[in-house]
């Protein structure tokens, strides 16, 4: 009888802990989804569809080993932001197949989901590297659903806009370039300025190099792929095909020399907005922000947008997204990763609300809050 007694206790607490409804955000902490288990969509992107939210990003696993692709990107659903149901695996990974772009073991980080009304289809972009290949291959990855949880079938990763010069090209850039189109630097500091290496002539055959990125679809229904390119150094803004599954051939570059990594690009009151940080690796850094008038600039650097104690360090956090609040035109949340290189699937989820000092973009930490 005992037995019976303590199995009935512990089914009602199960049953407790699974109609608890959370109403606020609390930022740093294990943030469980409709199972009790850690939410498992690192660098993630939200896809709002009716009166569903959708949040797409990197599954990890334990251990350093966590911080490769081992199954691929997970999606979860919500009414409100701060209860999420697992709707399981989006785009899984290819366990052995060799010749294939997203094998088990690449790097494929920052998933993000759009929808495309042309098609009537759903279309995920991520940064993918090569497995074994280091951060080398610096490709665009593209995979499509007419479902918006998926399963997503992968169509094709590449290099942005090969042949294609920017649309703020300096004559400088087409001059015949003296780096060998295989020389690579770390990622990090450059032995000099982007311009003077013409890292953008080096890679205007190839195409150039994509790694941390984000999606941006207009009010006119345009898409932009923005992510970072040579060798980290600067950013690109390139716009999309109709269909959303590939470049146009239209883009430009900013901040070349600044390294600005984790871009997040949001509209307020008819002006674009960044949020990024530095290239530091895993570590965190002071964040950056930006605005400007059109989304092909000019951009003008702005202040930190982090404000108070460990402002230095983004609140240990990097930018993934900045996400409209609901039902308010003009309020938006910061949405960024506490990464945890050495337990990878142990990573936490920084998000804050933002505010607005004239132009300048505000975050101010909060240990609870709603909106």
């Amino acid at each position: 009888m005992k037995r019976i007694l303590l199995g009935v206790i512990g089914l009602l607490c199960l049953c407790v802990a699974c109609l608890r409804k959370d109403l606020s955000f609390k930022p740093g902490e294990v943030w469980p989804d409709d199972k009790g288990v850690h939410i498992n969509a690192h660098g993630g992107g939200i896809l709002r569809v009716g009166d569903t939210y959708y949040w797409f990003g990197e599954h990890k696993t334990e251990g350093s080993a966590g911080n490769l692709a081992q199954v691929g990107v997970h999606c979860y659903s919500s009414k409100d932001l701060y209860n999420w149901k697992d709707e399981g695996i989006a785009l899984s990974v290819v366990p052995d197949d060799t010749t294939s772009h997203i094998v088990k073991g690449c790097v494929l980080e920052r998933p993000k989901v759009i929808y495309n009304k042309k098609n009537d289809q759903y279309v995920m972009w991520f940064h993918l590297e090569p497995r074994g290949a280091g951060y080398s291959g610096a490709l665009s990855g593209v995979a499509v659903s007419k479902n918006v949880a998926g399963p997503y079938s992968f169509v094709n990763a590449f290099r942005p806009n090969a042949g294609f010069w920017p649309v703020n090209v300096q004559e400088l850039h087409k001059q015949p370039c003296t780096l060998s189109a295989d020389l690579r630097f770390s990622g990090g500091e450059l032995p000099a300025h982007p311009d003077s290496l013409n890292l953008l002539g080096r890679d205007q055959i190839s195409g150039q190099m994509a790694r941390d990125m984000n999606l941006f679809v207009d009010d006119d229904g345009i898409a932009y792929h923005i992510y970072s390119s040579e060798e980290n150094s600067t950013l690109h803004i390139s716009q999309l095909t109709d269909d959303y599954t590939s470049y146009s051939g239209k883009y430009a570059r900013f901040f070349p020399g600044r390294f600005m990594e984790a871009p997040a690009l949001f509209k307020q009151k008819g002006k674009y907005y960044l949020i990024m940080s530095g290239c530091t690796g895993w570590a965190p850094n002071a964040g950056r922000s930006a605005v400007a008038s059109s989304i092909w600039g000019p951009w003008k650097e702005l202040e930190n947008p982090f404000r108070g104690e460990n402002s230095e360090v983004s609140f240990y956090s990097q930018s993934t997204y900045v996400l409209p609040v609901p039902g308010h035109a003009d309020r938006f949340i910061y949405m960024g990763d506490r990464w945890t290189p050495e337990n990878a699937i142990d990573g936490r989820y920084i998000w804050l609300p933002i505010r607005f000092e004239g132009e300048q973009p505000v975050i101010e930490w909060r240990s609870e809050w709603n909106y």
